[in-house]
């Protein structure tokens, strides 16, 4: 059996490949990404998002195919890229395809980072692909992190409204993608991937003081006040849209959910959120 990661060469493609190598053969695994020379010990392929007419070629005859969307905030790209890999896996044959996604996934119009996800769903489910999975992740507990650094000198961490986040780290994304792909019996499922327990505003600052040593709360304001500020950061309008589209989502309430969906694909528990923050602060 043949399994292609397209994505391969970022921050989760890498962890997928890594842990499909511990439960698949490593001569059925195919990484797929702009620089395919990166992977090691399994074939590469030439795949980019951005050019459809490499995936087309990329994707030929694998028998399951995990799509990672790409990292670029541009409005209308992931979204265009997205439907560009699912057409491209139509069109090769790809017997299964797996889609990472979001939690709260439901209609929303560019520059809503939601975009990208709903459209991408919609163009799987619809696609006549024979079997689709759909691999929805809550917020990224590294991307909290880095959050966190960003802020720290100013004592708190921004937010539109109170609301609880299940913040899940990389790796068990990885690792549940991982089992997913190498086992059978997920043809039209929604898996809601997440971390242990739904954080709060109040919960989650209190652990990154814990972790940097430092006083830390959360901060609510505004939409407008959010955008004043990051664009007096000097951030380009479409990285304030990301941000302040993910705020918004956390605020709606979106990743207040929690799942065993990690554990029931991965085989072990998610990390808590404090265990990331730990190793993290600690570098």
């Amino acid at each position: 059996m043949k399994i292609g990661v397209s994505g391969a060469s970022g921050n989760i493609g890498k962890r997928v490949i890594d842990r499909l190598s511990t439960l698949s053969p490593r001569d059925g695994l195919v990484a797929i990404s702009r620089t395919p020379g990166t992977a090691e010990s399994v074939e590469g392929r030439v795949g980019d998002y951005d050019r459809p007419e490499t995936l087309v070629q990329a994707y030929a005859g694998l028998d399951r195919l995990l799509i990672i969307p790409s990292a670029d905030l541009r409005p209308g790209v992931r979204s265009a890229q997205g439907i560009a890999a699912i057409d491209a896996a139509a069109a090769a044959g790809v017997k299964s395809v797996y889609l990472l996604s979001a939690c709260g996934t439901r209609e929303r119009q560019e520059p809503s980072m939601g975009a990208a996800y709903w459209q991408s769903e919609q163009r799987l489910i619809t696609s006549g692909i024979a079997s689709w999975t759909i691999l929805r992740m809550n917020y990224f507990s590294e991307t909290l992190v880095e959050e966190a650094k960003m802020s720290l000198d100013r004592g708190a961490l921004p937010g539109i409204a109170e609301n609880k986040v299940a913040f899940l780290s990389r790796d068990d994304v990885a690792a549940a993608a991982a089992g997913a792909l190498a086992t059978d019996g997920h043809a039209g499922a929604i898996y809601n991937l997440t971390g242990p327990k739904a954080l709060s505003g109040a919960e989650r600052t209190e652990a990154i003081s814990k972790a940097a040593g430092k006083p830390y709360g959360f901060a609510l304001m505004s939409e407008d006040e959010l955008r004043s500020g990051l664009a007096g950061a000097g951030l380009p309008d479409f990285v304030i849209d990301a941000v302040v589209s993910m705020k918004v989502t956390q605020a709606e309430g979106a990743y207040d959910i929690v799942t065993g969906d990690v554990e029931r694909l991965a085989g072990t528990p998610p990390k808590p959120l404090s265990e990331v923050l730990a190793l993290e602060f600690a570098r």
